[in-house]
């Protein structure tokens, strides 16, 4: 283990052992102060946080695109904070703390029995909206997690969502994939973060007019199981709670071949992930490269987040 995967791991485990401690004025208070130090310094992730939004935001000035990236780091500190308390708010807070729109796609297409995969983008918190489908709904469902580094950090995040009441596989290609169509011929929900691609063989779309890569999962699976494949996005506005909404289902083309089909149910997913970053841009927390024109030697140095 490096100094820097020590130091990670050490960060990691003080803000899941002190932060959940603090009143939630003082955790919200210091992820705001977080941010900012963050935002002002202008590390590397600050500078490719800003670069995505220029993608995303074409016509914005350099002053506009600051402010933005501003937004996106108190936006993504507040998933944070969330996180680390999550673990010891009550159901009846988690219950609070989210707002959905359209839930009915996810509700009536569980009942069908056919399962649903459930794509999401990296917006605001989808682990809140997970912790309040199990805790609000009673709908247990199966994700999978990045293998991160040191193996203690991934550790520490797969105990924190299985806290949660979720089923955790790790990221593991074949064989995860197996185990999620087994979850979703039997009729359940497998939800997955779908706007960034891990395995470099991911689907070519185009994304805010240029292309990018994402993966091929959410659509294979759909494919292969029956299941339903619905989108969600999910945004913070100046309420102290989390709004989503769960879009109509990305229907399986009846014609072409199974990598033809993947492709155009991918960039339908993309384009409906799309609308909403275009939305809510700062709560997109994407501090990595994603477009292809992007990725370079340099990008494997850029870690995912969990």
């Amino acid at each position: 283990m490096t100094v820097r995967e020590q130091l990670s791991d050490a960060l990691y485990g003080l803000g899941w052992g002190t932060v959940k401690k603090l009143p939630e004025p003082v955790a919200v208070r210091l992820g705001r102060t977080i941010a900012d130090l963050a935002w002002k310094q202008r590390g590397a992730g600050v500078r490719r946080l800003e670069d995505n939004y220029a993608r995303v935001v074409p016509g914005a000035s350099p002053e506009q695109l600051a402010e933005l990236s501003r937004a996106g780091m108190r936006s993504y500190l507040r998933y944070w904070m969330e996180s680390f308390r999550l673990p010891v708010w009550s159901p009846e807070r988690i219950g609070a703390a989210f707002d959905p729109e359209d839930l009915h796609h996810l509700t009536e297409g569980l009942a069908t029995g056919r399962g649903v995969v459930l794509a999401l983008p990296h917006l605001a918190n989808w682990d809140l909206a997970g912790a309040w489908a199990i805790t609000r709904l009673g709908i247990p469902f199966t994700t999978v997690a990045e293998r991160l580094k040191p193996e203690t950090l991934y550790d520490r995040f797969v105990a924190y969502r299985e806290g949660l009441g979720m089923e955790v596989l790790p990221h593991d290609g074949g064989a995860a994939f197996g185990l999620l169509a087994r979850r979703l011929r039997a009729g359940g929900l497998v939800c997955l973060v779908a706007d960034r691609d891990l395995s470099a063989s991911g689907v070519e779309v185009e994304f805010f007019g240029a292309t990018a890569r994402m993966p091929a999962g959410p659509a294979l699976l759909a494919q292969q199981t029956g299941a339903l494949l619905l989108p969600a996005t999910l945004w913070y506005d100046d309420s102290p709670v989390m709004r989503g909404r769960v879009h109509p289902p990305i229907e399986v083309p009846e014609t072409g071949t199974r990598a033809e089909r993947t492709s155009v149910m991918t960039q339908a997913l993309a384009d409906v992930f799309a609308r909403g970053i275009a939305d809510h841009p700062q709560d997109w927390h994407m501090l990595q490269r994603l477009w292809l024109a992007d990725l370079g030697p340099a990008a494997s140095a850029e870690k995912g987040t969990a």
